[in-house]
């Protein structure tokens, strides 16, 4: 492959950091349903096992992409695409439940994220 020129590389740049960031986000969300399930008044496993899972394959999803388009690679496009789309769903939701504060910032993030991602194309 060719050198990259430098504005494909500030491209890559904020997509790994916009990547990071939502990352950041899911980890915490997760940690933070982890530590509801365990204080909940009747304790279950697969609540807390599918929390982890949330934690495991979302953030680290999420962050291996970012990894992978700070080297210079591709790979992470569809998941980093497909994520934002989803969380564009789930936004559509939360405007139904009233939830505006939180909708917003995330309709937000994923759609500079998920543009991002789509103009970021190897030459």
């Amino acid at each position: 492959m060719a050198q990259d020129s430098s504005k494909a590389a500030k491209a890559r740049a904020v997509v790994a950091s916009l990547l990071f960031i939502e990352s950041g986000i899911i980890a915490a969300l997760g940690v933070w349903l982890i530590v509801l399930t365990l204080t909940a008044k009747s304790f279950e496993v697969q609540p807390l096992i599918g929390d982890l899972l949330f934690v495991a394959l979302g953030s680290g999803g999420l962050a291996a992409s970012a990894m992978g388009y700070r080297r210079g690679k591709y790979f992470g496009r569809s998941p980093a695409v497909l994520a934002n789309l989803i969380a564009l769903g789930v936004v559509s939701y939360q405007i139904q439940a009233g939830l505006w504060l939180v909708a917003i910032p995330l309709a937000a993030l994923a759609a500079v994220t998920l543009a991002a991602a789509l103009r970021a194309i190897p030459e």
